[in-house]
């Protein structure tokens, strides 16, 4: 992207204002995108955790796979999630607060031992799933931002900071050309007036 300008002294002053703007907001920039550099490593880091988590609490409870088939699926659902939004470097970040189980009573007495305890399986299972889903979304909007940051930090960095400094080198330049000519010309002219003036006498 070519910086447009012009050769006069408004362009340059629009030059070093866009310049001086940039250079002050890159260090805030670079921060922010090392801040979202950190989160997207957090969140994937507590992504993997819970897929161990999963999986630990799978493994705890292999014996009961034969018994799942007597298990009534109508006994347990999520009837509701609750979640909320903070901010992380600006970014807005789902934040799972609470899972809302909607569970079916049933008689303690005459059903299996095994369903209560299939019954809170269901119910940190679940919640690890969701647990794990949001964070995948945190993972996901926070490195699109990261990315989206870096874009800003290169565009500014490689492009639009090297864009200004050259366009006002070459307006300083053209100006500082101008005013020698300029000068160089009323020397020629004062120069061929005193001649002329020495000829009248």
């Amino acid at each position: 992207m070519a910086v447009k300008f012009q050769f006069n002294k408004t362009s340059l002053a629009e030059m070093n204002k866009q310049l001086k703007v940039r250079t002050r907001a890159l260090p805030t920039i670079k921060s922010k995108e090392s801040a979202l550099r950190l989160e997207v490593k957090r969140a994937k880091d507590m992504a993997t955790e819970y897929v161990r988590q999963l999986d630990e609490l799978s493994a705890q409870y292999d014996y009961m796979v034969a018994l799942w088939g007597e298990f009534d699926p109508e006994l347990l659902r999520v009837e509701d999630v609750r979640m909320s939004h903070k901010k992380i470097a600006g970014v807005a970040i789902p934040v799972l607060d609470q899972v809302i189980f909607a569970q079916k009573p049933y008689d303690i007495f005459s059903s299996p031992i095994w369903i209560a305890d299939g019954v809170e399986l269901l119910k940190r299972v679940a919640r690890l799933g969701l647990e794990y889903e949001f964070h995948n979304r945190r993972t996901r909007l926070l490195d699109h931002a990261r990315k989206k940051t870096t874009q800003k930090v290169n565009l500014y960095e490689k492009v639009q900071i090297p864009g200004y400094q050259d366009a006002i080198l070459r307006i300083k330049r053209f100006l500082e050309d101008e005013e020698n000519l300029s000068k160089s010309a009323q020397k020629i002219v004062k120069t061929r007036q005193e001649s002329m003036e020495e000829g009248a006498v």
